[in-house]
């Protein structure tokens, strides 16, 4: 039979798998995930304690700098091929379509809800920024644990949609130390709490901040003539932030990818009988503590509540985040696939491929964002809508999921 097209999916409702079945599939992953964060939260509480404000933060830290890397590197690299890598073109540009309908949705919403000065871009930002890394590879590992899932073989299921997630990581990563960095900045003198910085009158006798020499005098005379160049590369990477661009994540991506497309250091690496296969088997092992860990520590950093950071935005301001993430930007991403859909853009038969990319669109904002808003002085604020965000998420990615397997079986 002629496969269907998502476009004609999405007008008759799908074919082959019935209502209560498409609930099974897409609610049993929300309840795993549901599960370990709420043990996670026990584990936060002050009447166990164990995962206390440190303990998440180092637990936090080792997912995102060693274990993520890991299954990233892994999943990738081992399912990736030239071929492939010709195919899958459209994820990373799926990503940047995303955010562009999801920032011109927090742009409508941001005009007609009018949040507090400060915090208009804010809205924004956090509308536009869905979570593509870590909350997509949750689900999918918690879908495909079932032998019955609607994808097929269990092993297989799990590689593909972890290699499709995996490959989009670097364009996240771009876009979040850029645009989000550069959005979340507060209005020219003024600070997140409505107050007005004032800037220090320049001493007398400071010298102008291109005359201010790198190297001292003598340091100068010994310097090669590259160091114009150096410098400059210097100034570059401090504009762009690219120390803050290059995490482990998007080094993760770039070696799988790197040594995944290459079939000579592929098979020197990465397959089973490769000659360095034990180093890839440690970094499987370690991938597959990255999914627990995760949803504890996520599970024990809603013990603390949405803090002061739900006054100052104001529940209209809130409330208007959640619902335009969650609500509103899913349908104009399914929009877009079913166009790309329509126009051969994604791969002929592989349903694995097109859930991932509308689940790229139906996810929560960033847990990342949060780590940006800290360095913009807006932490407390965006831990607020996160706190909410993740909660609502529950039941929103819940209905999109059903939806998404309805549509694709």
């Amino acid at each position: 039979m002629m496969e269907m097209s998502l476009m004609e999916a999405m007008v008759s409702g799908g074919t082959g798998e019935s209502i209560l079945t498409s609930m099974k599939f897409a609610v049993l992953p929300i309840a795993k995930v549901f599960t370990l964060c709420f043990m996670g939260f026990l584990m936060a509480t002050r009447y166990i304690g164990i995962l206390d404000a440190n303990g998440r933060k180092l637990l936090n830290g080792l997912v995102f700098s060693l274990l993520l890397p890991c299954l990233i590197f892994t999943q990738l690299g081992r399912a990736i091929t030239v071929q492939k890598l010709l195919d899958w073109w459209y994820i990373p540009l799926n990503i940047v379509l995303g955010t562009v309908s999801g920032s011109l949705v927090g742009l409508l919403v941001a005009f007609i809800v009018q949040p507090p000065r400060p915090y208009f871009k804010f809205t924004v930002v956090h509308i536009a920024i869905g979570n593509n890394g870590n909350m997509p590879l949750v689900l999918i590992a918690a879908l495909c644990r079932d032998p019955s899932n609607p994808f097929g073989d269990p092993e297989k299921c799990r590689q593909d949609g972890n290699a499709y997630v995996s490959f989009g990581q670097w364009v996240g990563a771009i876009i979040l130390y850029s645009y989000v960095f550069q959005m979340l900045a507060p209005p020219p003198g003024e600070t997140f709490d409505g107050s007005r910085v004032e800037k220090p009158p320049p001493p007398a006798l400071a010298a102008a901040p291109e005359q201010v020499p790198l190297l001292t005098s003598r340091a100068s005379e010994q310097a090669p003539k590259c160091s114009k160049a150096l410098q400059i590369l210097h100034i570059f990477v401090q504009k762009f932030k690219l120390k803050r661009v290059f995490q482990p994540p998007v080094i993760a991506s770039a070696l799988g990818i790197s040594i995944g497309a290459t079939p000579s250091l592929k098979h020197l690496v990465l397959t089973n009988h490769a000659p360095l296969f034990f180093f890839t088997d440690a970094c499987i092992i370690l991938g597959g503590a990255m999914i627990p860990c995760i949803l504890l520590a996520l599970g024990g950093n809603l013990v603390d509540g949405p803090s002061a950071g739900s006054k100052k935005l104001g529940l209209r301001t809130t409330a208007a985040i959640i619902i335009g993430r969650l609500v509103l930007v899913p349908p104009a991403g399914m929009c877009m696939v079913a166009l790309a859909d329509r126009l051969g853009f994604i791969p002929r038969g592989d349903t694995m491929f097109k859930f991932v990319l509308l689940l790229q669109h139906s996810m929560p904002t960033s847990v990342l964002s949060g780590a940006v808003a800290n360095l913009r002085g807006c932490g407390e604020e965006s831990a607020a809508v996160l706190f909410w965000m993740y909660v609502c998420a529950v039941f929103s990615v819940a209905g999109w999921m059903v939806l998404y397997i309805r549509m694709l079986f």
